[in-house]
């Protein structure tokens, strides 16, 4: 049996489970979140917890089964107390902005770069080079981080761009003259 699939998933107060076979609805206070589940799959309810099993024991199933746990786990997570993501840009006049929906980024290119926020996501700049990125679903969070750095990574001579704040950056020695 799979040693993540067979842990049970802990239900805190004030979150709402509703599931039938091909759907899981789960409500909290930050907001709800819903996933379409396998036939393979099937959740059971006991006191608190919710415990997700398998139907069979064919190789393709016991690999969703760990799966599907994770990503049930990480939306009651999500709902009751969400994620974030804190990025830093370290450039010479390398900065960002938040204006209504859209991120503005000047990252030393001739123009500046316009992200639209995806909905379901808060952006908040600090200091113009600190980028906190929160939401309720992990996915979307990490891969709206992710695109953001996409933009400028960070490089191994100086380490200007932009970086995940728990990054380490290897620099590499530059030319050494004779």
């Amino acid at each position: 049996m799979s040693r993540i699939g067979k842990l049970p998933i802990v239900i805190p107060d004030g979150v709402n489970i509703e599931y039938n076979n091909s759907e899981i609805n789960i409500k909290g206070p930050k907001g709800n979140l819903n996933l379409k589940l396998r036939p393979e799959i099937k959740l059971e309810k006991k006191d608190n917890q919710l415990i997700v099993a398998r139907i069979n024991e064919s190789k393709s199933v016991k690999s969703l089964h760990g799966l599907f746990r994770v990503l049930i786990n990480n939306m009651v997570i999500g709902v009751t107390n969400g994620y974030q993501k804190k990025l830093e840009i370290v450039g010479t006049g390398y900065r960002a902005n938040v204006q209504g929906k859209k991120l503005t980024l000047n990252l030393g290119y001739s123009y500046p770069y316009e992200f639209d926020i995806p909905e379901g996501i808060n952006i908040v700049v600090d200091n113009n080079t600190n980028i906190f990125i929160s939401g309720i679903n992990k996915e979307l969070v990490g891969e709206t981080a992710a695109v953001i750095r996409k933009m400028r990574p960070p490089e191994p001579y100086k380490g200007k761009g932009i970086k995940y704040s728990t990054e380490i950056i290897k620099k590499k020695a530059g030319k050494s003259g004779k």
